[in-house]
């Protein structure tokens, strides 16, 4: 397989080489980041099918890369390779943008396995925008048009309701926070949360089959919502 470069965010230099070359045995280019504020400056100036992100590192933690990149509406997949094990890591981590939370040591194969599945939904992903159409699962979006289609039958939306299923689409399986849905639908810092929900409420009777059971966006209490299509890796 032929995928683009992938960026190793670590202090720690013994450990990019460890998962330097994991990647590289798998064909996968990689660039690497000895800090938070190098990491940064190379995410906003190159284009990276992935980042890999240790979290804690002296001149800019994780968690600050991954709201910078996130608050400059920088959406590379991240994974999260990390010693802290604590469930409140993952979950902010998790909240604030990144796509995966692995904890060291951690499985080579796995690893692997983690990575070549996101980079196939990346490439899958571009392919269907690059064809105006985005599709997942039973849900085909036809971006030019602003139709959705649920197993070839058409959802009728409202414009408001077409820019959240695109994001969701855009961004399926992803923890996304109310922060991030507004920026990007209403294009505004400012958060409604009354105004999320109606629309949510909304979008839900229309696409799900019992919008009080929701299988596809569910909420992620305290954090946003996750658009939902299962996949095995």
């Amino acid at each position: 397989m032929n995928y683009n470069k992938i960026l190793v965010v670590d202090d720690d230099p013994s450990i990019r080489r460890i998962i330097c070359r994991i990647l590289n045995s798998e064909g996968i280019s990689t660039d690497e980041a000895s800090g938070g504020l190098e990491a940064v400056q190379k995410a906003e100036n190159n284009t990276y099918s992935l980042i890999i992100l240790d979290l804690v590192m002296d001149d800019m933690n994780g968690f600050q890369v991954i709201h910078h990149l996130r608050a400059h509406s920088i959406l590379t997949p991240l994974f999260v390779l990390s010693g802290r094990q604590a469930e409140a890591d993952k979950v902010l981590a998790l909240g604030i943008g990144a796509d995966d939370y692995i904890t060291k040591p951690f499985s080579t194969m796995v690893f692997s396995a983690k990575v070549k599945a996101c980079l196939r939904r990346a490439s899958l992903t571009a392919a269907a925008t690059s064809s105006n159409e985005l599709c997942a699962g039973c849900f085909r979006y036809i971006c030019d048009e602003m139709r959705l289609f649920k197993n070839n039958t058409e959802l009728f939306l409202s414009s408001k309701e077409c820019l959240l299923m695109k994001y969701f689409l855009s961004n399926q399986n992803k923890i996304l926070t109310k922060e991030q849905i507004y920026r990007h639908v209403w294009n505004d810092t400012f958060i409604d949360d009354n105004t999320i929900m109606v629309h949510i409420r909304r979008l839900r009777m229309k696409i799900e089959d019992n919008p009080n059971h929701p299988v596809y966006l569910k909420n992620v209490r305290g954090i946003g919502y996750q658009f939902i299509i299962e996949e095995n890796l």
